[in-house]
């Protein structure tokens, strides 16, 4: 019996298989794929932590072809540290490096009492230098970064921030130097080291102690930074209070 190919049966038969043949090899394409695209985040990563401590004319110079060589350069992995939420040390080693700050974040089913807190130490001319990642949500989706801290383990001497769909020109501005830059210099505790929080303003009055001006109609965006930022220091100074 011949096929009526002006038949619905036919068209909705023909549609069922193509989208059966199409998703079978897209599917094989990302298990192939899979391997590589866990690289690439793991290289994304290490560009994220070195632009995030290195000076500006250093941290440009960081691509994929040398982010692998450069990290190993600055950062033992076996050096970083793992924190629970009170700033206790549970951990240690290479593992900090596979905690995915970012997924637990999203991940509703893991209790805020049973997060992982990554810190990598670096050596950079002679000095010690920690890096904190951070995560958070801006207006659109997660924005996240990494704040390093100085060998007083209180002075903040580099960040770096990232989003997934914050709006260009206005929340998506978080990623440029000039927003970066008014954190440098700003301290995450005081004298008996306790977290000193931080606000993001839009007052005009970021030049004062422990306030960053936000982003010019990025209100929303700038306030997210404010809560992860607040969010998550007070953890790493928890830490710190115990070295002191």
């Amino acid at each position: 019996m011949a096929l009526n190919k002006e038949s619905n049966g036919y068209t909705f038969g023909f549609a069922i298989v193509l989208v059966v043949v199409v998703g079978t090899v897209l599917a094989i394409l990302s298990m192939g794929l899979k391997d590589k695209q866990n690289q690439n985040q793991e290289v994304k990563k290490k560009i994220d932590i070195l632009k995030a401590m290195l000076p500006v004319e250093q941290g440009d110079k960081i691509n994929r072809s040398n982010a692998e060589e450069t990290f190993k350069a600055y950062i033992n992995e076996d050096d970083a540290l793992i924190l629970s939420p009170t700033g206790e040390v549970i951990g240690k080693g290479a593992e900090a490096f596979k905690i995915d700050v970012q997924k637990d974040f999203k991940d509703k089913t893991i209790d805020k009492k049973d997060r992982k807190y990554p810190l990598f130490i670096a050596k950079n001319d002679g000095k010690t230098i920690y890096i904190m990642p951070i995560v958070g949500k801006g207006l659109w989706g997660p924005i996240w970064g990494n704040v390093s801290l100085g060998d007083d383990m209180k002075t903040i001497v580099g960040v770096s921030f990232g989003h997934k769909g914050e709006t260009p020109g206005l929340g998506a501005e978080i990623t440029q130097q000039f927003f970066k830059d008014r954190w440098i210099n700003e301290i995450i505790s005081d004298d008996n080291g306790d977290f000193t929080k931080f606000e993001v303003v839009k007052d005009g009055t970021g030049t004062q102690p422990q306030k960053i001006d936000g982003i010019t109609g990025g209100t929303i965006t700038s306030k997210g930074v404010e809560e992860m930022a607040n969010r998550s220091l007070a953890v790493y100074a928890a830490y710190f209070k115990t070295l002191k």
